[in-house]
């Protein structure tokens, strides 16, 4: 396995993986995956937005985005992060996540968001690992596809706040030209 920028080459790739998450999870793009054109859409607008790929015998397996923010809260990034449902649990989603933290930093982001179902203990954490602190919990944000309502936590890496953590994990070193 190994991760990669996303590049226009890979386009069909992603849109075969994309076909492979289940639509409950797919809203996590904040964007309709599913329309023509969207993945299209991203490898030409790939200047503001950081995509990381991982790939395991030709396939995209893992996806992983690095959204900054606009205006007042251009300072901010919010990382988005999917994996392949037959290739959780296999570390793939530490490295999207660690490569796509890396990224933020390197764009100079000074505090990185993510958002993650409540009771995914899972990529909570993953994410609280990698130096992220809850930061926010709405209460009954996400309806999934039975129609049950979820919390939706905000966990946030305030850059400066958690320097030690990333050079405890390495990072830090990785950030270094």
């Amino acid at each position: 396995m190994e991760t990669r920028p996303f590049t226009a080459d890979a386009t069909s790739a992603v849109e075969a993986f994309l076909a492979r998450i289940p639509a409950g999870e797919a809203t996590f793009f904040k964007e309709d995956v599913g329309a023509p054109g969207t993945v299209q859409r991203w490898a030409e607008n790939a200047n503001s937005t950081h995509r990381t790929l991982a790939w395991d015998e030709g396939a995209v397996v893992g996806y992983a985005a690095v959204i900054p923010g606009v205006g007042w809260s251009s300072h901010v990034g919010e990382i988005r992060l999917v994996v392949d449902p037959e290739r959780r649990r296999a570390g793939i989603g530490h490295q999207l996540a660690r490569r796509a933290l890396i990224d933020a930093l390197q764009a100079g982001m000074l505090k990185v968001v993510v958002e993650v179902v409540a009771d995914q203990e899972a990529a909570i954490g993953l994410f609280t690992g990698l130096g992220f602190k809850p930061e926010a919990v709405l209460s009954n944000y996400v309806r999934d596809r039975s129609g049950e309502l979820h919390d939706l936590m905000i966990l946030a890496h305030n850059v400066e706040d958690v320097r030690s953590t990333m050079e405890t994990v390495g990072i830090v070193d990785e950030l270094s030209p």
